[in-house]
C-alpha cells in the first residue's frame, strides 16, 4: 500500500471514529414518529402526547404522535421493530406487548428484548382491588380470609383477560394462595359500571378508574399493587403492607427505538426524556390521571423488560391463562 492509499485510509477511518459526534450533533434533522399501539384518549396516548409537548422544543422538532391500535399494541411494536433504525421512528413501549404477550399468544412477529433498543421508562401503572361497599371485608387480610373460607365463590370483575389488571390479581391470588371466580369485561367501563351497582362484589382495575369512585364511597379500596401506595389514594394500603412483602405488578410505560439504532442517538433521547421527566408539571399531570412517574434509563429498562418478560410468561403458564 503506497503513501497516498493509506493517506486515504485514514481519512476514510477518522471519518467513521467521527461520524457518531456528527450523528448526535445533527439528530434530530426532521420531525420523529412516536408510535402508540392505543386509540386516541387512553392512558397510553395520554403518556405519548404529554412527553411529546415538551420533548419537541428541547430536540428543536416535532415529535408527532401516531396512533397505530390493534392488538393490544403488538401491530405498534411489529411496526416499530421493523422500522429503519435511524432515530427517527420510536414506539412507547407497555408492558401489555413487550412483557405480556408473548405468554399470551404464543407468538409475536418481535423480539421483545433483541429488536428494541429501549431509551427509558417513564411511568408506572398500578392496579387496585377494591369491593363494593355492601361486602363484609374491609382489610387485604379478611378479603383472603374469606376467600379461603368460600373458594371460588368470590367473584373479581377484571377489564379483560390478560389485561394488567387481571394479571396482576393473579400474581396476587397465586402469591396469597386463593381461588376465587374471574368475571371479565371487554373494558374496564362496564366493569366499574357492575361494581358500582353491586352486580359484582369486587374489582380488579387500573387504580386510574376506580380511584374517583373509592374517594366518592361507591367502592372500598384494599390494597393497591405498587410496591408502596399510591399518591390519589394515599390512605389505600399497598399489597406490601397489607402482609405480602415485595408484592409488586406494575403496568409500566416507556420509549424505544428499533434495534440497532446508534447508541449516540438513545443517549440524546435518554438524555432528554429523563429531563422530562423531572419536569414539577409533567409529574402533576401525569399522576392526577392516576399515572405514577418512573424513570429508568436506558440499561435499567432494558434489564426491567427482560425480567418482566419471564415473570409474566411464568404467571401465564402457570394460571393457564389464554387470550380471548
Amino acid at each position: 500500500m503506497n503513501r497516498s492509499q493509506r493517506s486515504k485510509w485514514l481519512w476514510i477511518a477518522a471519518g467513521l471514529l467521527l461520524a457518531p459526534q456528527t450523528w448526535a450533533a445533527d439528530y434530530p434533522a426532521k420531525p420523529v414518529r412516536f408510535i402508540v399501539g392505543f386509540p386516541p384518549g387512553g392512558a397510553n396516548d395520554l403518556v405519548a402526547r404529554v412527553v411529546a409537548a415538551k420533548l419537541s422544543p428541547r430536540l428543536g422538532q416535532q415529535i408527532v404522535v401516531e396512533n397505530r391500535a390493534g392488538a393490544g399494541g403488538n401491530i405498534a411494536h411489529e411496526f416499530v421493530a421493523k422500522a429503519a433504525p435511524d432515530g427517527y421512528t420510536m414506539v412507547l413501549a407497555s408492558v401489555a406487548s413487550l412483557a405480556m404477550s408473548p405468554g399470551l399468544h404464543g407468538k409475536v412477529p418481535f423480539d421483545s428484548v433483541n429488536d428494541f433498543a429501549p431509551v427509558a421508562q417513564v411511568v408506572d401503572v398500578s392496579s387496585l382491588l377494591s369491593v363494593h361497599p355492601s361486602m363484609p371485608v374491609k382489610t387485604l387480610k379478611e378479603f383472603v380470609a374469606r376467600a379461603k373460607q368460600q373458594p371460588g365463590m368470590i367473584n373479581v370483575a377484571n377489564p379483560g383477560t390478560g389485561s394488567i389488571a387481571h394479571l396482576s390479581f393473579e400474581l396476587f391470588k397465586a402469591t396469597a394462595g386463593i381461588r376465587v371466580l374471574n368475571v371479565p369485561y371487554k373494558g374496564g367501563g362496564q366493569a366499574v359500571v357492575d361494581a358500582i351497582s353491586g352486580q359484582v362484589e369486587s374489582l380488579a382495575g387500573v387504580i386510574s378508574t376506580g380511584a374517583p369512585h373509592v374517594k366518592s364511597g361507591k367502592l372500598r379500596g384494599i390494597g393497591v399493587t405498587s410496591l408502596k401506595r399510591s399518591p390519589i389514594l394515599p390512605d389505600v394500603p399497598s399489597i406490601a403492607e397489607g402482609g405480602y412483602p415485595g408484592f409488586e405488578a406494575s403496568g409500566w410505560l416507556g420509549i424505544a427505538f428499533p434495534a440497532k439504532t446508534p447508541p449516540v442517538i438513545v443517549e440524546r433521547m435518554q438524555k432528554e426524556t429523563i429531563a422530562v421527566m423531572a419536569m414539577p408539571d409533567v409529574r402533576e399531570q401525569l399522576q392526577n390521571a392516576g399515572l405514577e412517574p418512573a424513570v429508568k434509563d436506558a440499561e435499567a429498562f432494558r434489564g426491567y423488560i427482560r425480567s418482566e418478560l419471564n415473570k409474566w410468561t411464568r404467571l401465564i403458564k402457570d394460571a393457564g391463562i389464554k387470550a380471548d
